[in-house]
């Protein structure tokens, strides 16, 4: 591999707010019944959580502080656990008690240096209007900064984000991307806001895993999921027996927009995403569109001509970062580049 290699919050976030609510309890078939063990914290109606809120797991005590993030999937606080003085963050989500988490199930079986780690997780109840509600607390080590802010620190000075950031986020990404493909999960919602980014080292960490899912062949999964600006064009032509590929294409769109400081394909809408991605790399081809959904083969779309590369991307910018980002927005979702080839081309 050559040495680039080796070394807004937008409309899609709110679109994608709709189909992921960090529960994804009972989608794709899956077979998630179970029993919970439900913490003794209980809420009363009317009463917020909030700062100095304590919450308690089985052997560790949390003082919640400011909200850090929420959505339809919940709600994710900057917390201080009492017992080691450690700044954590927690995401609480309503569970439905018959149900396994899937993003708790898989947030168990993942240990790697780019991967948010799992530190603590328990349940609570709060009764509200006489109804009791269960809730999931998932406790993660506290990261404050994502590419996404970067990027945004970067534009307001009018500067782009430095090639040697994009290089060593490229790479981290890749790196985590292959170890999560490796175990045939699916991140499906890969974007900007969801690399977290340790300010003092620059060490990178993929987190929200609330819409992953384990891929098994033969089995079909909903198509309409990950963010707009970065979903496959497959998934916008209703494919339901996608691969782990669908994240690489994500990651030429991450990739390529670091590098441009703007998404490189921004629609208004699922059908002008499509068009915005025909517009740069040209009307798919029949055997293109069977691969991505043989039901779509037939369907016919202005021939357009692919543009070059190069006039997309600022004057200056590496040809090997152009190339290297070419090799991900692939219509063809099998000749997208495998992550874990990242390391040894």
């Amino acid at each position: 591999m050559k040495d680039w290699h080796t070394d807004d919050d937008n409309n899609a976030c709110q679109e994608n707010e709709q189909t992921n609510n960090g529960i994804d309890n009972k989608r794709d078939d899956d077979n998630n019944y179970t029993s919970i063990e439900v913490n003794n914290v209980c809420i009363e109606e009317d009463q917020q959580i909030g700062e100095n809120e304590i919450s308690k797991s089985s052997n560790k005590t949390y003082k919640l502080g400011n909200i850090i993030g929420n959505g339809s999937f919940g709600v994710v606080y900057e917390a201080t656990c009492i017992e080691t003085s450690e700044k954590v963050a927690i995401k609480k989500v309503l569970q439905d008690p018959q149900y396994k988490n899937r993003e708790l199930m898989i947030m168990k079986n993942l240990n790697h240096l780019n991967i948010i780690y799992l530190k603590d997780y328990y349940y609570t109840e709060a009764i509200k209007k006489n109804e009791k509600n269960v809730f999931l607390n998932v406790v993660m080590e506290y990261i404050p900064q994502t590419v996404h802010k970067y990027m945004k620190y970067y534009l307001r000075n009018n500067q782009f984000l430095p090639i040697f950031l994009v290089k060593l986020y490229s790479y981290q990404l890749c790196r985590a991307l292959g170890y999560l493909h490796s175990k045939l999960i699916c991140h499906r919602d890969l974007k900007p806001q969801n690399l977290l980014i340790d300010p003092k080292t620059h060490t990178l960490k993929l987190c929200d895993f609330g819409s992953a899912k384990s891929l098994i062949s033969g089995q079909r999964s909903v198509s309409y999921i990950c963010s707009r600006f970065y979903r496959a064009p497959e998934l916008m032509l209703g494919s339901t027996n996608y691969t782990t590929h669908i994240d690489l294409w994500s990651l030429g769109c991450i990739i390529a927009e670091m590098v441009l400081g703007y998404p490189i394909f921004s629609g208004q809408s699922s059908v002008d995403q499509l068009v915005r991605i025909i517009q740069i790399l040209g009307t798919p081809t029949e055997d293109q569109m069977k691969v991505m959904n043989p039901n779509y083969a037939d369907v016919k779309f202005p021939n357009v001509k692919p543009k070059d590369l190069k006039k997309v991307f600022p004057k200056g910018t590496p040809i090997d970062a152009i190339n290297f980002v070419s090799q991900f927005l692939k219509y063809e979702p099998l000749k997208r580049l495998n992550a874990l080839e990242v390391k040894t081309k």
